[in-house]
């Protein structure tokens, strides 16, 4: 079933009254008050993210470039793909390319890109754009200060197994395995 458009949307809230409740480095914090299509005022609490580009590098060796990043929410660390949040005016290849040479120290001569997608919509409007990088030649990672990354090769299939097993949860991971495994296989073409 396809989504009615905005203005149409019989289940569309009205937004009564909007605060910023905190203002980090990048993410906002808002408290609103709404109106819901059945008349009951109700609190919605959300975070603004600028977005973010994620990257599937792809070895022509069939490898596939990863990192493994401690992530202070969660108090461990986790084996993900690259990606990076967007600077103000920065188009998304270039962060992109920007986020690649930084995290890993790959650059990219093929980029393709496969789709977005919004991993928390519940709380947050934060989108993540896809690009697959191919032509892969290593320069030397720049990462800023306070980002210690370990990278590390590994497979498709392998990812796919750590999926399955519980041993790979980041969901920007698991949805561009996929996505790779279905545009690999001709199934999905680049949009």
């Amino acid at each position: 079933m396809a989504a009615a458009p905005p203005e149409k949307d019989p289940l569309t809230e009205e937004t009564l009254e909007s605060r910023l409740a905190y203002q980090g480095v990048f993410l906002k914090v808002f408290e609103d008050r709404v109106r819901c299509p059945d008349g009951h005022v109700a609190p919605r609490e959300y975070l603004r993210h600028p977005g973010a580009v994620m990257m599937i590098p792809l070895l022509d060796d069939g490898r596939l470039v990863l990192e493994r990043q401690y992530r202070y929410p969660l108090r461990r660390s986790f084996i993900e793909f690259p990606a990076g949040k967007i600077d103000e005016g920065e188009s998304l290849l270039g962060c992109a390319q920007r986020e690649l040479l930084e995290e890993t120290g790959y650059r990219a001569r093929e980029w393709t890109y496969l789709g977005d997608f919004h991993n928390a919509i519940g709380y947050c409007d934060e989108k993540i754009y896809v690009y697959l990088a191919r032509g892969l030649t290593l320069d030397t990672a720049r990462t800023d200060d306070g980002e210690v990354l370990e990278v590390f090769l590994a497979t498709l299939e392998q990812l796919l197994d750590w999926i399955r097993d519980g041993n790979l949860t980041d969901v920007k991971t698991i949805v561009g395995a996929y996505w790779l495994q279905k545009h690999l296989a001709g199934e999905w073409p680049a949009r």
